[in-house]
């Protein structure tokens, strides 16, 4: 049996008189199924070729909590009481994202019928956002689709996505800002490092660089432990690489954790594990 749907494409309005546009997201809500989920885009390369230079921090800041956000709000319509009033898309969406006119707002709402939600919002991303989008040749995955792909859904699935917050860490001569961090005696940082590339060189050049800017940040005062959430490239050919790439990891100093985007499951068994022994324990 086919569930209604209605959905919003979240878009970049660079001039309201013109109203010229690139979408970077999606949410789509069904009432009778109490489900609302968003998912967005946070690049902009494609935003910059077309207009101008944008806050490249600032935009990923953004998307990431309006799909954050609207993924809560969905969670919440799991427990709302039968009686309690429906709300349309527009509604719900304007909790996050008030429609008025700054840059990012949500179209007009459209409709469908589908017999699996979560995949109908994979395909309106696609359709809508990632077709469009500029994907460099060397990268096949880039860093939010190993997130979105290997290492949300487990989490989103024991309801512990929420306790992730960016968190910065500051070094004499360096800085860097890590999108999902979690604080338990230390900062824990999670990061999604993509190698799925289309050359071995890449790949070991990129673990090379990771070195670096983790050898950078080691000089902070502040205490913290990286994860790396790793993909792993889909070319077999490439594994050889792939090992280097994690022998070359290895050497981060301080705290760190190699995690495969294989073990994302028993990742997040383990990390909610620790939120929840963390909860009792305070």
């Amino acid at each position: 049996m086919k569930t209604p749907y209605s959905f919003s494409i979240l878009r970049y309005v660079h001039d309201p008189v013109t109203q010229e546009f690139v979408n970077i997201g999606v949410a789509v809500y069904s009432r009778e199924a109490g489900f609302l989920r968003a998912m967005c885009s946070t690049h902009y390369s494609r935003i910059t070729r077309m207009f101008a230079k944008i806050d490249g921090n600032r935009f990923r800041q953004l998307t990431m909590y309006v799909e954050e956000k609207i993924g809560e709000i969905g969670a919440s319509l799991a427990s709302a009481l039968p009686f309690e009033p429906t709300l349309a898309i527009e509604q719900l969406l304007a909790r996050v994202l008030p429609p008025d006119d700054s840059s990012v707002q949500f179209s007009h709402a459209g409709v469908g019928l589908t017999q699996d939600l979560n995949k109908t919002v994979v395909e309106l991303f696609d359709r809508y956002v990632d077709r469009y989008a500029s994907i460099a040749e060397s990268s096949r995955r880039n860093e939010e689709a190993i997130w979105r792909t290997a290492f949300r859904e487990p989490l989103e699935r024991r309801n512990v996505i929420a306790y992730f917050e960016p968190k910065r860490i500051v070094a004499p001569n360096y800085e860097y800002e890590f999108q999902r961090a979690w604080k338990n005696n230390m900062w824990r940082l999670y990061e999604p490092v993509s190698f799925d590339l289309a050359d071995g060189s890449l790949i070991v050049e990129k673990a090379n660089r990771w070195v670096g800017r983790a050898m950078s940040l080691n000089d902070s005062s502040e205490e913290f432990k990286i994860h790396l959430l790793l993909g792993e490239p889909a070319d077999s050919q490439l594994q050889g690489a792939f090992i280097k790439a994690q022998n070359i990891l290895n050497k981060i100093p301080g705290n760190r954790e190699l995690i495969r985007e294989s073990d994302a499951e028993a990742f997040a068994e383990e990390f909610e594990k620790e939120i929840r022994e963390h909860e009792k324990a305070g």
